[in-house]
């Protein structure tokens, strides 16, 4: 792990905690949070209506920790980005650093010393944001398997057509969310983490992916999102690609970011505005712009699946 300077690591980080209906995984989260190896953290639980004994487990982490530790919120009710798009929004929510956590992983001892050694060499004032690779685990907590590994550099290119890890792996920096925090209310959010990687890097921010896994990431039957490591789980996203799934998030995708056009890079914004061309031309033209736009995947494979897409104009 790269070394941490005296700065990061006294740093603030608020974790930002959804949960709804999470008893029967959420103390082996917290117990997975508190044991991090940086110590200055405080959990903001925001609770979407859940109706077992998931308050009462976070009441009881709640005293043990003290209230100036763990912060338990009423959730807006409106689904798991909404959920996690209030904590980003909430303006009594102050730190240094912000990383989101679902309920039921087990974060490793020292994701956030990780990914706080990764961004702390940034400028306070560039939005920068910290993924990894996720190791899987079952409902019993046997390992499965792994997230697919990515190579290709993290780009607003392959932010236009691929989410690149998910949110329970992020670690953002001020500036990176006082950028999604101006995510208008009225859009449609496909997924947080992925309009995090969206926003992070079309604004000229830095990525940093970690090969690495920081957490076990456990997949049951009350999953929202998959891993999108297996064989079936692929074919699932080829057949949305291909149904028209995957044109539907582009066009709420390309919403949300309209509000953050004056934001983008200059070389990034034409990137965004041949994209946007791209989609609704014809055949040929399509296709060329496309290759102006220098969209890709993260795979060989997902790039021709990509392709093929939009020759059927399902981008």
């Amino acid at each position: 792990m790269e070394s941490i300077n005296a700065e990061a690591a006294t740093a603030k980080v608020a974790i930002l905690l959804c949960t709804y209906n999470g008893a029967e995984y959420l103390g082996a989260q917290l117990d997975s949070l508190v044991a991090q190896t940086h110590k200055n953290w405080v959990i903001y639980a925001s609770d979407d209506g859940s109706s077992d004994g998931t308050l009462d487990i976070l009441e009881r982490y709640q005293s043990e920790l003290g209230k100036e530790r763990l912060v338990i919120i009423g959730g807006p009710r409106q689904g798991f980005a909404k959920n996690f798009m209030s904590l980003v929004k909430n303006a009594d929510i102050a730190a240094d650093y912000f990383a989101f956590s679902d309920q039921d992983d087990l974060w490793f001892v020292d994701k956030l010393a990780r990914g706080l050694a990764s961004l702390d060499k940034e400028p306070a004032d560039m939005p920068a944001l910290f993924c990894s690779r996720t190791r899987l685990i079952n409902a019993a907590g046997d390992l499965i398997g792994f997230s697919p590994l990515f190579a290709k550099k993290p780009s607003f290119r392959n932010a236009l057509v691929q989410s690149l890890a998910g949110a329970n792996t992020m670690l953002l920096n001020g500036a990176a969310r006082t950028l999604l925090a101006q995510t208008p209310d009225n859009v449609h959010i496909v997924s947080h983490d992925w309009l995090t990687y969206l926003l992070v890097s079309g604004c000229g921010g830095k990525v940093f992916y970690d090969p690495a896994p920081t957490l076990d990431y456990r997949q049951h039957g009350g999953n929202l999102i998959g891993s999108n490591s297996g064989i079936a789980d692929r074919l699932v996203r080829v057949r949305k690609m291909f149904a028209g799934t995957f044109r539907e998030w582009s066009k709420h995708n390309l919403r949300a970011l309209s509000s953050f056009n004056q934001q983008f890079t200059r070389d990034n914004y034409v990137a965004l505005e041949r994209f946007k061309q791209a989609r609704d031309s014809s055949f040929i033209d399509r296709l060329f712009l496309l290759k102006k736009a220098g969209v890709y995947r993260q795979t060989s494979l997902g790039t021709i699946g990509l392709i093929v897409a939009a020759s059927l104009r399902r981008i």
